[in-house]
Parts: structure tokens; C-alpha cells; sequence
């Protein structure tokens, strides 16, 4: 039920209106079967706002944190299909960390997820992470609605690798710190989330430095390596 392995590619970004359709058949049809092929990425997922920006959620579960810097994964990032070429230079307001797993409780393949982005307070990272993977997580589980709660630890150093896909995207790139990561089927009640479950002062009281949320997104495709065509 936990994710499919130590480490995460977390992507949220805008395709510009006049190509979303193309970017949907493309990431549906070629981007993520062309990703689960990498040795290592065992499942992707793509959602869309119900509210919150950037529009689109990318995600990608890997074995671990090596499979997102190995030599396979960069050959395709730096040998780009005709259809990524024409897509990515429109993809806009990208923010894309690699990510690696700092607890996981759950489900993550359902029909709606929220993320609260939080950034720890200084020599207060251990004590944050601590609460996060043990009590909070699982006192979300017990809430109607959800699901799965995961913890994962942006890794910004590594995040800014420069690849072609890289340049052809353009502009600047958001990394983000820590992420929760909250799933379940009821999106009422990841709305409650925030307000009844995970506060700002309660975060602020445990050791976040900053949080906020990014939104409520809706599944719309998600694949593993089995689904691969043959």
C-alpha cells in the first residue's frame, strides 16, 4: 500500500491552453509508458487542479534516489522523442524535485491528492520529520475519506541537472523542501486537511519554518511498468 520505493520525482507545471489537449494525449499516450520504461520508475500518475496552481501534477515513484541521477534516466532526458520536443518549450510555471521517501503510510493511487509544501526551521529538521512519519501520518489515516499520507525531502541539489529537456523547457524552475503528500476519495475531506488536521501553527509549533498547500488534484491517468505495450 506504502509507495513503490525509496525515492520520488514530484512535478507540478502549466501547459499553455492551445497545447493542453496534445499534452494530455502526449503524457497519457507516450511520456509516462516512455518514463516506466527507465529501469527503476515503477509508477506514474498525472493529475489536474480542482484548485490550486500549478494546473498539472506529475509524479513518479522509483526504486530509489540513484535511479533518478542513473545513466538510463538521463539518456532519455537528453534524447527527448519528436512529441517531448514539441510539447515541453509550452509547459510553463515548472516546478520539478527529486525527492526522496522520508515515510509512507497508505494508498497513493486514488481519485484525488493534496500537498502541503513545508519548509523546516533550522537545526528543527529531525524533530519535524519525526512527528510527521509517526503521529501526524497516522492520525490522518484515521480521518474519513483518506487514504495515504507520505513525507517526502526535496533534494534541490541534484533537482537542477542540466539536460536537454531541461533547456527545452526554459525559464526558472521551483524546487520545493518537503512535501506532504495526502490521498483518499473524498476531496471534502482532504480540503478539511489543512484547517482541522495540519494548521499552519500546528506545523509552525512542531518545526516548519513555512507551509503552505499547493491544491486538490484529481487522478486522471496512472500507469506502472507492467502496463507497459508489449
Amino acid at each position: 500500500m506504502a509507495l513503490l520505493g525509496k525515492a520520488a520525482l514530484a512535478i507540478w507545471h502549466d501547459p499553455a491552453p492551445e497545447i493542453e489537449g496534445d499534452y494530455n494525449e502526449w503524457h497519457s499516450k507516450e511520456h509516462m509508458y516512455e518514463r516506466v520504461g527507465v529501469p527503476g520508475f515503477r509508477r506514474g500518475q498525472r493529475g489536474v487542479a480542482l484548485w490550486g496552481a500549478p494546473k498539472y501534477f506529475n509524479f513518479y515513484e522509483v526504486d530509489d534516489f540513484a535511479v533518478l541521477t542513473s545513466e538510463a534516466y538521463l539518456e532519455r532526458l537528453n534524447h527527448p522523442t519528436p512529441w517531448t520536443r514539441r510539447i515541453t518549450p509550452h509547459v510553463h510555471n515548472n516546478s520539478r524535485t527529486l525527492c526522496h521517501v522520508a515515510a509512507s503510510r497508505g494508498a497513493v493511487v486514488t481519485a484525488y491528492a493534496a500537498m502541503i509544501l513545508l519548509t523546516p526551521a533550522a537545526g528543527r529538521e529531525d524533530e519535524l520529520r519525526a512527528w510527521l512519519a509517526g503521529e501526524a501520518l497516522a492520525q490522518l489515516l484515521e480521518r474519513p475519506g483518506l487514504l495515504g499520507a507520505h513525507l517526502l525531502r526535496g533534494d534541490p541539489s541534484t533537482s537542477g541537472t542540466e539536460t536537454v529537456e531541461k533547456r527545452l523547457r526554459g525559464g526558472s524552475n521551483e524546487f520545493v523542501d518537503w512535501v506532504i503528500l495526502i490521498c483518499g476519495y473524498d476531496s471534502e475531506a482532504l480540503e478539511a486537511v489543512r484547517p482541522d488536521a495540519l494548521p499552519e501553527a500546528l506545523l509552525a509549533e512542531r518545526g516548519a519554518a513555512s507551509s503552505r498547500v499547493r491544491g486538490i488534484y484529481r487522478l486522471m491517468h496512472c500507469v506502472s511498468e507492467t502496463d507497459r505495450p508489449g
